[in-house]
């Protein structure tokens, strides 16, 4: 079997799946009552199959079980059949062929573009940021289907990204509702092969770098890397400051947010994993090589910044080394291991939780910023469709991760309030901000006092507690 990949079957007889999860062959009462488990899902597949009133694929009987089963557990436990499996390792290497679009599930269901991206077919059909994708007419409809086009409110985010991908050079149809529009409008978009590059900067001005985390992919650690060296060229000795914007970054693959970390870190605790078994408990050190310089850093995060930036930010927070600017993130605190399955499918279940390195765990309370900043929105509705790890049903709770772990939330100084939002356009205010932060020595005079007093990072004894 392949390697188990972090990001952040079913036996066909009841002797078979016994011995394949490990059970005692009818030893004890705790075996007796698992061979009922089975016999009862035994006895209610032949039921459905020999009599329900159409005729049924057992596979997709078992399928269907199987994802009920891994439903039950947590929000981000789930069974990935093939198709989906291979579309979620395409997303690791960043490189497919679709539209150009990033997505997310609305409140009320339907799907959302959160942003075109730049030079896609998306993008030069004139997609725009907050388009509502209400129906999506795919270039070959699935048998299964009794119309051409299927409305978006009641399909999932992965069965709306398979829809819309496909090979290069063809058609798709998907239907745009905007606030402008009467009612929805089709757009005829041609797929053509789209590159994510999960890292992006420039120089904002002389000696301040901004750099944008999209998302953690198989390079992305190489890949910032090599950015930071370009920048680096375009300016006068070190840097006079670092933005590092990881705002709407829903995360990845865990190896590469302690990569990124590494590149601010020397030593100590990037991050630490806890699970029921002894080989889910890692930790992840940064190496002294190839660090950076001891340039000013602020990190921009918000409600979209999940897991691997999460552990970013975290580990940046808790060594002093940058200020986190911006708004609580989303707080999802949990690993997931992805299990290759022998039929092609694969399983996403969640084997460990992760800890900052000052032993936080951020499970549904997220990253508390050290300046709070709201983002100036042109419509209140914007802010009222960001949905956290807390909304999510069947997530574990702060307490659940850790009884004695505390990350709450932090809160406003005294006379300070969030910023208003604006009719007009309000710009980017969280950069502007992070920007004037950069510019003014006493905040990270701050930070420097912070570090040199600050308590030690656990020791492996103490993670053992």
């Amino acid at each position: 079997m392949s390697r188990l990949r972090l990001v952040i079957t079913f036996a066909a007889g009841v002797t078979a799946a016994a011995i394949a999860l490990g059970w005692p062959g009818g030893v004890g009462p705790l075996a007796a009552t698992r061979y009922e488990d089975l016999s009862l899902f035994t006895e209610v597949l032949n039921l459905v199959r020999k009599n329900y009133v159409e005729p049924v694929d057992q596979s997709t009987l078992v399928q269907g079980a199987v994802k009920g089963m891994l439903q039950e557990l947590d929000p981000h436990s789930s069974f990935l059949d093939p198709d989906v499996y291979k579309e979620m390792q395409i997303d690791t290497r960043g490189e497919f062929a679709g539209l150009g679009i990033e997505i997310a599930k609305r409140r009320d269901g339907y799907v959302e573009v959160v942003s075109p991206i730049e030079g896609t077919p998306a993008h030069r059909a004139g997609i725009k940021a907050q388009d509502q994708i209400v129906a999506i007419c795919p270039t070959e409809v699935p048998e299964d289907w009794k119309e051409e086009c299927r409305g978006t409110k009641n399909m999932s985010l992965v069965e709306a990204v398979r829809l819309m991908r496909g090979p290069k050079g063809t058609k798709i149809t998907i239907r745009i509702f905007r606030e402008t529009f009467d009612r929805p409008q089709p757009y005829v978009i041609t797929r053509d092969i789209v590159k994510i590059r999960s890292v992006e900067g420039r120089m904002l001005e002389p000696g301040y770098a901004y750099v944008r985390l999209r998302a953690f992919q198989e390079r992305t650690g190489r890949d910032l890397g090599r950015l930071l060296d370009e920048l680096s060229e375009q300016t006068e000795g070190a840097f006079s400051g670092l933005i590092l914007d990881m705002r709407d970054n829903p995360g990845g693959l865990l190896d590469q947010a302690v990569k990124v970390a590494d590149h601010w870190l020397a030593q100590g605790l990037i991050v630490y994993t806890k699970g029921r078994h002894e080989s889910q408990r890692q930790e992840f050190r940064a190496q002294s090589s190839g660090t950076q310089g001891e340039y000013p850093i602020v990190v921009l995060v918000n409600g979209g910044t999940a897991s691997a930036s999460e552990i970013v930010a975290g580990a940046l927070q808790d060594h002093h080394r940058a200020l986190i600017l911006g708004t609580q993130s989303f707080g999802k605190g949990s690993v997931q291991t992805i299990i290759p399955l022998n039929d092609g499918s694969g399983l996403r279940l969640t084997t460990a939780l992760y800890y900052t390195p000052g032993g936080r765990s951020i499970q549904e309370v997220g990253i508390g910023p050290d300046i709070l900043v709201e983002q100036i929105l042109a419509s209140e509705g914007e802010r009222a469709r960001r949905i956290r790890e807390r909304d999510l049903e069947g997530h574990f709770t702060q307490k659940d991760a850790d009884p004695g772990s505390s990350a709450k939330p932090r809160e406003p100084e005294e006379g300070e309030e969030p910023p208003a939002a604006t009719s007009e356009d309000p710009g980017d205010h969280q950069l502007e901000r992070a920007v004037d932060v950069l510019k003014s020595w006493t905040y990270f005079q701050r930070l420097e006092d912070a570090r040199q007093v600050a308590e030690p990072v656990p020791s492996q004894a103490a993670l053992q507690r």
